[in-house]
């Protein structure tokens, strides 16, 4: 990219009016330094599996527990931590973002069988295309001329130093939360005008294995919103794993799926309900317990539910009802598509707003119902 498109694109975002979660999403990169002068990660050693993958839960709580986490930061953080998963090369199981705190439970892959795929000519533009997730097209162009740059001088060694260098950042859990809390924490000072850090010391790890401890902890996760009275059902919690995987999210599902060792396609067939039975036994509360959580009667009444096939049908669908009910139409499709017209300027973005099919339990389109997102 040349400095005259480099500059209208600058030109183009420093006019532009973002709203908080377009700007949550922003890559990296509007203004550069030198690559290769970057120096290399130091901090405290942590307890890492470097000879296969392992299993972490992470905690880190805002900074003197305050409650300064609502809807539209909870969503900001939740799509930054996906997004950095994708890019650092761990695998999200499962997740809960609290009012001040927040749970990961995720799988950290081996990173020298990972790190095969950007191996050879083809690799390295691989490479450079994965680099696309979080950085600036101008970023990326300025790391390709420092590579040509070397070669050019024939120094080759010091060009796949480099490249080595910046790959030694993925499948690496201190890297990946460290990155994590400082994009919130800068988006979220910006937002609010704020100075200084936003999390309580360094975050905390624990090694899982897999079987009935990794189930264990990923109960322990999604019921963090029913233990802390914001919801009854976990299911309708909407930024935690759980949550997002009754919503219809695949990739919530496939890391369900894998904490409970089943095929990735099994979530309406065995997963769902298994693990529902799991959340509820593992939420049951002695009688008078000041603790929340639920009766032995209402643990009972939902095993004999889900046995039943009585209740998952219709709780996906009333899942998604409820994350369609903030700002939005529901109903046909020519009905949806004239409220979005008529109300369009109330949007956050301003780009034309489509009438999508409002899927059905087992995955299905409706065919008739329709629903718009407001934000």
């Amino acid at each position: 990219m040349n400095k005259v498109k480099v500059d209208k694109q600058r030109d183009f975002e420093e006019k532009k009016v973002w709203s908080p979660l377009e700007l949550a999403e922003m890559k990296t990169g509007r203004r550069l330094g030198q690559i290769r002068r970057a120096k290399g990660f130091s901090g405290r050693k942590r307890m890492r599996m470097t000879d296969g993958s392992a299993c972490y839960h992470v905690m880190s709580r805002v900074v003197n527990g305050e409650f300064l986490l609502g809807s539209i930061e909870k969503e900001a953080l939740r799509r930054m931590m996906w997004r950095m998963a994708t890019f650092s090369g761990v695998e999200i199981l499962t997740y809960a973002i609290m009012d001040n705190h927040f749970h990961i439970l995720l799988k950290v892959p081996e990173q020298k069988i990972w790190l095969k795929r950007f191996e050879g000519k083809e690799g390295e533009e691989r490479f450079f295309e994965h680099l696309s997730l979080v950085y600036s097209k101008a970023f990326i162009a300025q790391f390709r001329g420092e590579i040509t740059e070397l070669r050019n001088r024939q120094e080759e060694d010091a060009a796949q130093v480099l490249l080595e260098r910046f790959q030694q950042r993925f499948c690496d859990l201190s890297l990946f939360v460290k990155e994590l809390k400082e994009r919130f924490s800068r988006w979220y000072n910006k937002q609010k005008s704020r100075r200084g850090t936003l999390w309580m010391d360094r975050f905390k790890s624990v090694l899982v294995e897999t079987g009935e401890a990794l189930q264990t902890m990923a109960g322990y996760i999604d019921l963090n919103p029913v233990r802390a009275g914001i919801v009854r059902d976990p299911a309708m919690y909407a930024w935690s794993g759980y949550g997002e995987a009754v919503g219809g999210s695949k990739r919530a599902r496939r890391g369900l799926c894998k904490v409970l060792e089943v095929a990735q396609d099994s979530w309406n067939t065995k997963a769902h309900g298994y693990y529902r039975k799991w959340l509820y036994g593992e939420g049951a509360v002695a009688e008078g317990s000041r603790r929340k959580g639920y009766t032995e009667a209402q643990v009972e009444a939902e095993q004999v539910a889900v046995e039943n096939f009585l209740f998952l049908p219709m709780l996906e669908i009333r899942k998604r009802i409820k994350c369609f009910s903030e700002g939005i139409a529901l109903g046909s499709e020519d009905y949806v598509k004239g409220m979005a017209a008529r109300y369009q300027s109330q949007f956050e973005r301003q780009k034309e707003r489509t009438a999508k099919p409002l899927k059905s339990a087992t995955g299905g389109k409706s065919g008739s119902i329709f629903a718009m997102r407001g934000s």
